[in-house]
């Protein structure tokens, strides 16, 4: 499907939900920032600190295709005696949140995600294998499963991140698809459901583009998650880098008045 009939899928799902967005919007805020208040299972005596953040400049992959960030400057040392850049770019571009803002009408703007839900523990769920055979491949319920029958229940408030192993990508084509359309993992809508309903999972996270896979017409993992006050992060890096348990993660978040989104620094302490 064209980036332009996804969109216009997206607007009328939107639109659709308006009403129902407006009635649960204060219980459901309400509802998320109590379990992300939570007491998190954080990181003890950490002894390394891992960058999980991609370069952001203007050649890294977008959603859209097109160029995400522009920098352009406005003093050089030569003229001014200082440099300086005037840095015009998509909220969504890099390693970057979703906040529920950007698939909720009445959701959370960035500034307003709660700072304890900023600071959480991490938990990694590894599909290398079977994306590197399938691109279009999904987190599902039984991944879940598998892991907290190896690793224990997910920590209150914890991020549960995707490792496709597609950071490694970044800088070449097959990061976005190909000539037929975007392909890349994501969470399947199941499983963010189980992570809603069966544990106090705050964030959601992929080292992709997107919470849902590449092929997604519906962008049904993003409605599901976003709208229940929680965010995302797309674009992470260094997953390979960090154990599947008890690393804590320090979430970077701007602080932009009203802002869907935005780059992140994202550091793990392990």
């Amino acid at each position: 499907m064209c980036n332009a009939c996804v969109t216009e899928a997206v607007k009328r799902r939107m639109l659709s939900r308006r009403d129902l967005f407006r009635a649960s919007a204060g219980g459901v805020a309400a509802a998320a920032v109590g379990t992300m208040a939570a007491p998190a299972a954080l990181a003890q005596g950490a002894r390394r600190v891992t960058d999980m953040t991609h370069l952001f400049s203007p050649e890294f992959p977008t959603f859209s295709g097109t160029p995400g960030v522009e920098l352009a400057p406005y003093a050089e040392f030569d003229s001014e005696g200082y440099a300086a850049f005037m840095v015009t770019a998509d909220e969504h571009t890099g390693t970057h949140i979703d906040a529920p803002l950007h698939f909720s009408q009445d959701g959370l703007s960035v500034d307003e995600i709660p700072l304890e839900s900023l600071v959480v523990p991490l938990c990694v769920v590894d599909i290398r294998a079977r994306a590197a055979e399938d691109r279009d491949t999904r987190v599902t319920p039984d991944d879940l499963r598998a892991w907290i029958a190896e690793h224990g229940d997910i920590p209150e408030g914890a991020c549960v991140a995707m490792n496709s192993g597609w950071a490694a990508r970044v800088g070449t084509g097959s990061f976005r698809g190909d000539e037929t359309g975007l392909h890349f993992p994501g969470f399947h809508v199941e499983a963010a459901e189980m992570l809603l309903e069966e544990t106090g999972a705050a964030v959601l996270a992929v080292d992709t583009l997107s919470l849902d896979h590449g092929p997604s017409a519906d962008f049904a993992t993003h409605f599901a998650w976003l709208a229940s006050g929680r965010y995302g992060i797309e674009c992470m890096a260094g997953l390979d880098e960090v154990p599947a348990t008890g690393a804590t993660l320090m979430v970077g978040a701007p602080k932009l008045r009203g802002g869907t989104g935005g780059q992140a620094r994202v550091i793990a302490l392990h």
